[in-house]
């Protein structure tokens, strides 16, 4: 099949047509680097990292661009408040999350554009939009007349009440209307400022996405993505902004949205103390193991982050790793094809992408030759590639994991015995093989009517 994308601009699936078949342009909004990176940052990095895979598989050439925003009044607010220059926080957040998403196995971006190198080229676009009668100059300030564009709420497709609402736009008695959102704001001699045709001032936040995009691939290109909080007022700004500018009729052909992120049915929250940036995580977790557990949502859907997942993630691993471990230099062998293919292509359905490789472990499993064993654990190791799992050297995962005194062939069958004694009603002999694995290092889970086995 080919590569079909859902789309958030016409709310339905479509098949992915690129503007050059040659060269794909992928532009995703990055971070504003003024803190650790959250596992709500890391979602949409993980997500579209195994977009960008995918498409260095299916086109030529792809150019990826994920931007860095180091100037913004968070920024500000965190320099002050921990009484440091704004550069020296922005270089140590900065370095903090590329450090974290290697972790997490993400490719870096083929540009990472800092919204501060671009200053000039946000100047030209406001000055454009100005000489078009998209926007206004007021009191240092410049504003994007909202009414002028006849498209805007297309993409977020929200009413006049629900665009000022969402927004939470600052009422300003120099704004021709309400829902007028800026471009260009002063500075004060604390903030950080350039000069520009206004006065020293500062760009608003979706004029810098506008600008860099447009740099790096064109005035139109084929995927917009990031989280869906960035439908409204992020993204409907910058189509809008980036229209009127240009004179074209879109922005990006493809407008991609991950879903949000929870934790344990509650939203993510420091007063609530369920916030988990990727740097603690990765304190007691490898980065694989929070990325596979990342994927087993589609990225679509809302994803509810509950302890369990991370167990039941790193269980899978330890599990495929082993199957890797056991046939020696299986996982440097070449094979061809991609079992996951065709799951990825369906919108990136990474789940059942998942449910393909644990088909290819299971066969690799129960093969009875060795050299059957080779071929499926080789389709194991390449497909897993796609989705940036099983990067690691099978021995160095295995002994980092603790030592399990059985083989997987083992483990079945004290499970199979304990699935026989509750079958027989003999609960107490289920408890007592339970309680022998877990001497052994194995713990046993229920869930869903079947039942996980991870080592502890």
């Amino acid at each position: 099949m080919s590569l079909v994308l859902y789309n958030s601009l016409t709310r339905q699936k479509e098949p992915f047509q690129a503007f050059n078949p040659e060269q794909v342009g992928m532009y995703v909004c990055g971070p504003t680097v003024y803190d650790r990176a959250h596992l709500g940052n890391a979602r949409p990095v993980v997500v579209f990292d195994v977009l960008y895979r995918l498409l260095r598989q299916l086109y030529p050439k792809v150019t990826y661009v994920r931007n860095i925003t180091d100037v913004d009044d968070k920024i500000n607010a965190a320099s002050l408040a921990r009484n440091i220059p704004i550069h020296q926080l922005t270089a140590e957040t900065t370095a903090a999350y590329h450090h974290d998403m290697a972790s997490l196995g993400a490719l870096p971006p083929d540009h990472e554009p800092r919204a501060t190198a671009h200053i000039p080229q946000m100047i030209a676009m406001i000055l454009t939009l100005i000489e078009k009668g998209y926007a206004y100059a007021v009191e240092g300030h410049v504003l994007f007349q909202v009414e002028k564009y006849q498209d805007y709420s297309d993409l977020s497709r929200r009413n006049q009440d629900e665009l000022l609402a969402g927004a939470r736009v600052e009422i300003a008695p120099y704004k021709k209307n309400p829902e007028d959102f800026v471009l260009w704001k002063p500075s004060t001699e604390e903030q950080p400022g350039w000069e520009s045709p206004w006065g020293r001032g500062r760009p608003g936040w979706h004029i810098e996405c506008s600008a860099m995009s447009a740099e790096y691939l064109g005035e139109t290109f084929d995927i917009h993505g990031g989280g869906i909080d960035l439908i409204f007022p992020h993204h409907e700004n910058e189509k809008a902004q980036s229209c009127c500018a240009h004179g074209t009729k879109m922005m990006a052909r493809y407008w991609l949205h991950n879903g949000h992120l929870t934790v344990s049915g509650s939203k993510m929250s420091k007063s609530l103390g369920n916030f988990f940036t990727v740097h603690d995580l990765l304190q007691n977790h490898k980065g694989e193991t929070i990325r596979l557990a990342l994927l087993m949502t589609h990225y679509r859907q809302p994803l509810d982050w509950r302890p369990e997942v991370l167990s039941q993630a790193k269980q899978t691993l330890d599990r495929w790793y082993g199957i890797l471990n056991d046939l020696d230099g299986a996982s440097s062998e070449i094979s061809e094809g991609y079992a996951v293919l065709e799951a990825l292509q369906d919108d990136l359905n990474t789940p059942q992408a998942i449910v393909e490789l644990h088909a290819l472990a299971n066969q690799a499993y129960k093969a009875e030759s060795i050299s059957e064993k080779m071929k499926f654990a080789q389709q194991l190791k390449r497909s897993a590639d796609l989705l940036g799992l099983l990067q690691e050297n099978p021995q160095e995962w295995s002994q980092q994991s603790p030592t399990v005194s059985l083989t997987e062939q083992e483990i079945d069958s004290f499970i199979q015995q304990r699935q026989q004694a509750r079958q027989d009603r003999d609960f107490s002999r289920a408890d007592e093989i339970r309680q022998e694995l877990l001497e052994k290092g194995i713990q046993l889970e229920d869930k869903a009517g079947q039942t996980f086995w991870r080592s502890v």
